[in-house]
Order: structure tokens, then sequence, then C-alpha cells
């Protein structure tokens, strides 16, 4: 299902108490960003308790009980955790990944709020959640006929909620304040092959990781969990942090000339991420028309044309990250500073192409 409006973690209490409490309500969002954790925790805010039942673990059976006889007649009787007698919050998760045979079970208690002959008490409220089929994930399709009784609602990660709750969590400090820098490495587009790839779930895993070990944790160790979490370019980024985390090198050093970009190849990952702190500078630093560059922005070009052939004499590859167009293919830096760049350094420039 496609996302014509989508909304933040922040937005989602509100819109499931107004919507939860009358209609049911599908909760749609890339694995990893929190649905279900969301969901539990409008649950608590209301004082019930969220029963969750995961599609992809049930067969029909599990939903419609066993049959019993009573006077003659065959009864179904549903199972303890959903026959309840006070209002709780009936949380169908992966619902599009559940076989249509279980799809149809969760028909009644989705579209009639009952199974054979048990009614969710008044006053219980029925949220479903999955992922989308473009995320790479087992998906389904969902009958038009139950799509149309369900309020849709699509989730996008937010990078500004999530470091709040991580605020409130203890979330492990280089987590929150890499992602301070780097919001954009929040969530990633799940990859179509086996890969590790960043979420809000994963820099949470990274985080317990990291507690674990704890401030002495090897280079090598942090290097494989790190990269058994994210995705491969926000790794080597992150294990870049780290790096100046622990020996204080940072990109200001290299802009006022105390240090030099470091050359080491076992500092590959410094360098990547140095080279991507540089890029945030010149975005924030230079203006996009020339006719509003001041002389000490001049002067501030001329500095970042020489630390960027420096940087080229090391890696060309990581200096072409530096002046390289966004994911749409738009530029970056001004287009007066890609001209003064393509002047000067043509092998640069070339190899951007």
């Amino acid at each position: 299902m496609q996302a014509a409006v989508t909304v933040t973690p922040a937005q989602i209490p509100e819109l499931l108490l107004g919507l939860a409490t009358v209609r049911p309500v599908f909760l749609w969002g890339a694995p990893g960003i929190g649905k279900s954790s969301l969901v539990r925790k409008f649950a608590e805010s209301l004082g019930m308790e969220c029963v969750s039942l995961l599609g992809t673990q049930l067969a029909p059976e599990d939903l419609i009980g066993v049959p019993q006889i009573r006077d003659g007649r065959s009864v179904f009787c549903p199972p303890e955790a959903i026959a309840r007698d006070e209002p709780y919050c009936l949380f169908l998760d992966e619902l599009n990944a559940a076989t249509p045979d279980v799809q149809k079970a969760f028909y009644s208690l989705i579209l009639d709020r009952r199974i054979g002959s048990y009614e969710l008490p008044v006053g219980s409220v029925v949220i479903g959640a999955g992922n989308r089929a473009t995320d790479n994930a087992l998906a389904r399709p969902i009958a038009s006929a139950l799509v149309n009784r369900l309020t849709h609602v699509h989730l996008r990660a937010s990078a500004a909620d999530w470091l709040v709750w991580a605020g409130e969590n203890g979330v492990h400090p280089w987590v929150t304040d890499y992602l301070v820098d780097r919001p954009d490495h929040l969530w990633s587009q799940p990859p179509k092959t086996e890969e590790p790839f960043s979420t809000p779930r994963s820099w949470h895993m990274l985080s317990d990781a990291l507690h674990s070990f704890g401030p002495d944790i090897g280079e090598e160790t942090l290097k494989v969990v790190v990269h058994g979490t994210l995705t491969p370019a926000h790794a080597v980024s992150f294990c870049g942090y780290a790096k100046i985390v622990r020996h204080s090198f940072g990109i200001e050093a290299i802009l006022k000339g105390d240090a030099s970009w470091p050359a080491r190849v076992e500092d590959r990952d410094l360098l990547y991420y140095l080279a991507e702190a540089f890029r945030g500078r010149l975005v924030k630093e230079l203006p996009r028309r020339r006719e509003h560059v001041s002389a000490s922005m001049r002067q501030t070009a001329y500095r970042a044309k020489s630390l960027l052939v420096q940087l080229a004499e090391i890696s060309v590859e990581v200096a072409q990250t530096v002046i390289a167009d966004d994911t749409d293919g738009r530029p970056v830096l001004p287009a007066w500073f890609l001209v003064d760049a393509a002047r000067d350094m043509p092998r640069l420039v070339e190899a951007r192409r």
C-alpha cells in the first residue's frame, strides 16, 4: 500500500486515541521503526492490557478455538488470550503477513469484534500493523473488503522523535551523539540482499551491545558489532566517529590546520567520517550564490579546495563523497564552488561523473 500522507511516532498517540477507540486501525511502516512498541505504549496510556497476536505464527484454529459439545451442539471455545472479561487492546501484529486462511479468521474480530459466540468487551480497541511489500518484507495482499473497514495510518521514522525517546531510555551516548550529527542515518531503505540495515531498532541493538562491552571495547570487536547491526556505509561512518570520540580527533583540527587527513589504510573509516563532516560543514557555511560570497567566505572556499586536494591525494574516492550529488542526482554543494573545483581539480570532478 502506498502512503499519501505519513506521520511521525510523536503523532501516533493522539491519532490512535481518536481513531482506534471507535474503529479498527492498521498501522503501516517499515521494519524496525517502532510500530509494536508504539501500540503497547498507547494501550498502557489507556490503562489497558495489550494482547499481541503475531500473524505469521498463527493457524486459523488458534483464533477460532477448539470445538466442544454442549447440549448436543458443537461450540467453539476461543483461546484464553482473546476471551477476556475486561476491555483490552487487541494488537494484530504482522496481519498482512499472515496466510489468507488466518486473515479470514481475523475478519470477525476486526469487522464484528467477535469470534464465534464471544464478543470483545465494550471499550476494547483493535489495532493491526504490518510492513509494506516495498520494504522487501513478507507481505500478502489484504482483501478489499477488509482494507475498506480499516483506517490506515502510515508511519515514518523521525530522528527528532527517536532521540527524545533515546534520551529517556538510556541509549548509549555514542549512538545519540552520532545521530544528532547524522539524523539521516537513523533509517535506511531495507536492502534487496540479506545484509543488516539501519533502523531505530538496530541502533537500539547497537546501544545495548555498547553498554554490554563497556568503554574498553576493542576496535575489532566494535567493527564486528557495528557492521552486524547497521547499513554498511553507516557502519563505516560510525566506526570513524568512535575513533574521533576516543582520540579527540575532529574536523575542527583539520580545518584549522592543526591536523592532517588520516592517511593510514586502517584509518579509512575515520577518513570517510571526516569527509562527511567536511561536506556537512561546507553545505552549512557556503552561500548558494556567488554574489553572496563575502571575503571571509572566499577564504573558507579557498581553504576547502586546498583540503579537497589533500584529501584526493589520499583517496579520490573519499574526496568524491564531499562533492557528490544527493540520492536524487541534485548537487548538494553550491554550483559556483563546484565550478571552481572543476577548474582546479579536473581529476576529482571527472571521478564524480
